[in-house]
């Protein structure tokens, strides 16, 4: 998700424009890693009264001003018959297209906890940076559709958020499963990715489709390679991790203002 070049549509240009990043969109896949969020920037719940999405979806918008930008947060909500976060990577495509149509952000920031390889150095509470993503679960072995369900991208580039605030940087693997089947790690390794999630490629994909930077901060909530079982690990960790997810994603917020997109 390079910025665009200059032979690109006008509101593909817009988006890497000169002037300062006025409207951020944080996009979350959980409650619990986004409520922490809602009260850092003091944001309000939008009413239905307020609400900017179809009637009937259960997707969710907190907004508010913070450090000289607008920041909107949404996340897809409670599943209406399970009750859960809708979370995996068809709701995360879907709140993710309906808010850059109606909403217009300048900058997306896909937040989210994920899962670390001890084999490429991550550990649990390490936030990083995503470089590139792609899928780990879409296996279609036919040439050229092997490519496109593997989906690899760059992530917009961001060196002076890296280097100002000293985060880790590594690829990011998405998948519909929080375990870790044969198959995906066999993916994930072919991917070289250090942290693995639930959401990202699936919003880099919409992102790119319409000309919109992202970026990805992802917070280390259980060791895919280590020996306690995933969910258990990711359970025990969720709360104490969502809050370093919050510190970063926070630094991010206020190293973003009164910057433009060629800034960061």
């Amino acid at each position: 998700m390079a910025p665009p070049s200059s032979d690109q549509p006008a509101d593909a240009a817009e988006a890497t424009g000169a002037g300062a990043i006025s409207k951020v969109l944080v996009v979350i896949a959980m409650q619990t890693e986004a409520l922490p969020l809602v009260t850092k920037f003091q944001l309000v719940e939008a009413t239905t009264e307020e609400s900017i999405f179809p009637k009937g979806a259960p997707w969710t918008r907190f907004h508010g001003d913070y450090n000289g930008l607008h920041i909107d947060l949404v996340w897809p909500g409670k599943d209406p018959l399970l009750g859960v976060d809708s979370v995996g990577t068809v709701s995360a495509a879907l709140v993710t297209y309906a808010s850059i149509q109606l909403l217009k952000p300048d900058l997306i920031i896909n937040a989210g906890t994920a899962g670390g390889f001890k084999a490429r150095g991550a550990g649990i509470g390490d936030v990083y940076l995503a470089s590139d993503v792609a899928f780990h679960d879409r296996r279609i072995p036919i040439p050229v559709f092997d490519s496109y369900g593997i989906g690899a991208r760059k992530t917009f580039a961001t060196p002076n958020i890296v280097k100002g605030l000293n985060l880790k940087v590594g690829k990011l693997s998405t998948g519909d499963s929080l375990d870790m089947s044969p198959h995906d790690e066999s993916a994930i390794l072919s991917n070289d990715a250090t942290v693995k999630d639930m959401e990202g490629a699936a919003v880099a994909y919409v992102a790119e489709m319409f000309s919109t930077p992202a970026i990805f901060v992802k917070a280390v909530t259980d060791i895919v390679d280590g020996e306690k079982p995933t969910a258990e690990e990711f359970l025990q960790n969720l709360i104490s991790v969502t809050m370093a997810l919050d510190q970063a994603v926070t630094e991010v917020v206020d190293f973003i203002s009164g910057k433009c997109i060629s800034d960061l």
